[in-house]
């Protein structure tokens, strides 16, 4: 292992030495403009009309590099004061009346004509900022990455109108200085790209191409010159909120009221600094909670912004989970003879929570996450004396993310990242360090990334302390029609990152491989092509023995008509050990795991029709008498108009004698079961748009899923089964539970919303005999005893601190 980091700085070097640069970018001049531009669509100020234009665009999408027809060119021209940068785009369209415009909330993709501007402050072609404006008005916004695609939790505060005209669309944008990130010289330089989604023939087109050969996008924008001595006004904002909400049970009516305040301050143009006062996170959406039989734990989506917007540089090694930060506490109280909980809390209450983060003029990235949360106390009453009692489950606890990411050569980076936990008193404390790059050849034709991380746990009261660590390297060539990967891992036993971060396995190493193929402009059938291999296998690290090992087909295409199929198959082709099922001691027990195969297809129909489908059924067939898995999933939905849709979802899975850990028995013998279980899914998702800034949305999910035993078996040293017929408990599992959100949004002011939200929810927990009838469970869920009902208002306002200054001076 001594030898890998020289090996790899040859190997670096000589790739290097390999490439060559990319074909000339395009440049773009702009302007100073000493006019007030006013956003209105009709570009009528003096200036547009002495600014240079950005036209000549080519097809990205389908028909890569075709040049733009003359009757649906497009113009784009740029100016910029000391407050923002302004772009006007005249999108011609030879046929208006057909340019697609459904309307939307916010950073929602609809059956509408975009258009988009991509920046990059730093001209690195690593990272962009993209703000996106559909022919309804609708904005989206970005943070883009060649590593994780664009993430469109980010939410800048920026301006725009669209006009409808008779020869196509124009587009006026206003993007402040806050909205970009750039370094400190005089002369600017900044990378610029633009695209254009012509929605009813699903075609794309940029002003730099984005050559489809190539598998990094920012890295293919072109150039924007002439920002020159600007004079940036202080960045300081302050969006105060308050919500109030009105919770109803079978109990109890209850009034809260809440209030808080963000702040955004830039310390200078490059890094900014975000904080949370008193936050409140009560509108997120619910969590899609599933009943989970696996030994490992469900993973949740963020719902909340300040841990979803610019996070990019903390994703950095994937050793940040965010929401531990106020989930779940640490330790769990013990009952004594005679106790119950009046109160166990599932969360931890957030105090506050700040991130500064930026870039310095040589690319070094600099990131720092800081969150406190509070004591948090279960409840214990005596039931023979009623006397109660509390019992400390989490103390006072700071969550700190420090990354340094250092840029070079507009396509690579290395990065260092780590992640602290300290818990007052004698609680568990955990650090986390990791050492990531990510290295391209000058043309992009191939890449090297991996990682190496080292995990600390200083463990409460007498438990040993803990050191982990993990690898990871990775080879690809990423251009061309046909393209590999192989890689590999390495986990050591004591690797734990979950004070912080998440992960489910340890104590194993792997090998996995991928061939692909694609086609890169259509062809008579095809729109779009692609297939794959992929190659896995696993071994545990103490014993040898193959863990795991898969190997999987995938097709997927796109016909003339806009429609997406694919299919595939995915399987194990021989027994493995599985060493976390059996849920053991220092995870030394194994079951042994059958082969399988699971072959799969997916359609979905053209979303610019007013009625699509989506249909995915799979089948998997297990090297087990009658045991086998049958999934099918049915999404049709339907656009009314432009303001109104509704998409309904179904998904059904069976699995016949599935084969499960369910218990350990008194004399400590690991139980598992031969079982039936069965899942229902049913959304209902819908919205309304009055217009580009005032929504209504609906989001209704019943879940319902079920385990039924049919025989017991013992776990045997050598990873197989023997029936036990003496184990008699009941482990059948259930799970039923019920969630519905209404909401309103209207967006009155850039970055000020007033919020309306009705929430009901349901779980419902049979306490006798179960029944599998469907009606009646789902009767249950509506219940007096089982219902939750919210209304809640939330109005939050944002104030810019150079117009708020003249509120006071007036």
């Amino acid at each position: 292992m001594q030898k890998l980091p020289s090996n790899l700085y040859v190997f670096f070097l000589f790739i290097g030495f390999l490439g060559f640069s990319q074909t000339p970018k395009k440049t773009l001049h702009t302007k100073f403009c000493t006019e007030k531009i006013t956003l209105d669509g009709k570009l009528t100020e003096e200036v547009w009309s002495n600014t240079e234009i950005a036209t000549d665009f080519t097809m990205t999408n389908p028909d890569n590099g075709k040049p733009e027809s003359k009757d649906r060119k497009t113009e784009v021209k740029v100016v910029y004061d000391n407050d923002a940068i302004y772009i006007g785009a005249v999108l011609y369209d030879n046929e208006p009346n057909k340019i697609r415009k459904e309307l939307t909330s916010r950073d929602n993709w609809a059956t509408a004509d975009m258009f988009a501007v991509y920046l990059n402050g730093y001209n690195d072609s690593q990272q962009e900022s993209r703000f996106i404006v559909s022919a309804s008005g609708v904005q989206l916004d970005c943070i883009y990455t060649n590593t994780n695609g664009e993430d469109y939790s980010w939410n800048a505060i920026w301006d725009s109108h669209v006009e409808i005209t008779k020869y196509g669309w124009v587009v006026e944008m206003k993007i402040p200085y806050a909205a970009v990130r750039f370094s400190s010289d005089k002369k600017q330089s900044w990378g610029l790209n633009f695209l254009r989604d012509v929605s009813r023939d699903r075609q794309q087109f940029s002003w730099n191409l984005i050559d489809n050969k190539i598998d990094n996008e920012s890295v293919q924008a072109g150039v924007l010159d002439g920002i020159e001595n600007i004079k940036t006004p202080t960045r300081l904002f302050f969006i105060p909120y308050s919500s109030y909400y009105v919770n109803s049970t079978k109990e109890q009516t209850t009034g809260k009221l809440k209030g808080g305040l963000d702040i955004k301050y830039g310390i200078n143009d490059a890094f900014t600094l975000d904080a949370i006062l008193v936050p409140d996170f009560g509108q997120t959406a619910f969590d899609n909670v599933v009943l989970n039989l696996s030994p490992f734990e469900q993973q949740f989506s963020e719902n909340r912004p300040f841990f979803t917007e610019g996070t990019d540089l903390f994703n950095k090694g994937n050793v940040f989970y965010s929401r531990r930060i106020g989930g779940g506490p640490s330790t769990y109280a013990n009952l004594d003879t005679n106790e119950e909980f009046t109160k166990n809390p599932a969360t931890v209450n957030l105090l506050n929570a700040l991130k500064i983060s930026g870039r310095t003029k040589s690319g070094l990235g600099i990131g720092v996450l800081n969150a406190v949360t509070d004591k948090t106390y279960a409840e214990i009453r005596n039931t023979v004396t009623g006397e109660q009692r509390n019992e400390l489950v989490e103390p006072l606890a700071n969550f700190n993310v420090v990354v340094l990411d250092q840029r070079f050569r507009k396509n690579s980076s290395v990065s260092f990242v780590n992640t602290n936990v300290t818990r007052n008193g004698d609680f568990r404390d955990a650090n986390v360090s990791a050492l990531v790059f990510d290295l391209n050849t000058k043309k992009n034709t191939f890449n090297v990334s991996g990682d190496i991380k080292y995990s600390y746990v200083n463990d409460f009261a007498a438990i040993e302390n803990k050191k982990g660590h993990e690898m990871f390297i990775n080879l690809a060539e990423t251009s061309g029609k046909f393209r590999f990967s192989i890689g590999s891992e390495y986990y050591s036993e004591n690797w734990d990152p979950n004070d912080l971060g998440i992960n489910y396995q340890t104590h194993y190493h792997d090998l996995f491989s991928n061939q692909s193929y694609r086609i890169l402009n259509p062809t008579k059938r095809f729109n779009s092509f692609y297939t794959s291999l992929n190659e896995y296998i696993e071994f545990d690290n103490r014993t040898g023995r193959l863990q795991n090992a898969n190997f999987s087909m995938n097709i997927n295409t796109t016909n003339k008509k806009n429609d997406y199929y694919g299919f595939g198959f995915n399987s194990r082709p021989i027994e493995i050990s599985d060493f976390y099922e059996p849920r053991s001691d220092y995870e030394m027990k194994y079951i042994v795991q059958p082969e399988f195969i699971n072959p799969w297809f997916y359609l979905s129909t053209n979303y610019n029709r007013k009625f699509a489908i989506d249909f995915n059924p799979a089948f998997a067939i297990i090297n087990e008498k009658n045991r086998y898995n049958i999934n099918v999933s049915i999404t049709p939905r339907y656009r009314f108009s432009d303001k109104f849709l509704l998409s309904y979802a179904f998904s059904y899975s069976y699995q016949n004698n599935n084969v499960g850990w369910v218990a350990f028995d008194d004399n400590d013998n690991t139980i598992f079961a031969r079982r039936n279980r069965t899942t229902y899914s049913t959304s209902l998702d819908g919205k309304y748009s009055v217009n580009n800034v005032m929504n209504f949305n609906l989001s209704v999910r019943h879940y319902w899923s079920y385990a039924l035993n049919n025989k017991f078996m013992t776990l045997q040293d050598n990873g197989t089964l023997t029936d036990n017929t003496a184990y008699t408990t009941n482990q059948d599992r259930y799970y039923n539970s019920w969630n519905l959100d209404l909401s309103y949004s209207w967006w009155f002011a850039p970055g000020s919303q007033i919020s309306i939200l009705y929430r009901n929810s349901s779980t419902f927990y049979p306490e006798a005999d179960f029944s599998q009838d469907y009606g009646q469970n789902f009767k249950n869920l509506f219940r007096a005893d089982s219902l939750n009902n919210v209304l809640s208002i939330s109005v939050r306002y944002f104030i810019d601190y150079n117009s708020a200054k003249h509120w006071f001076s007036n």
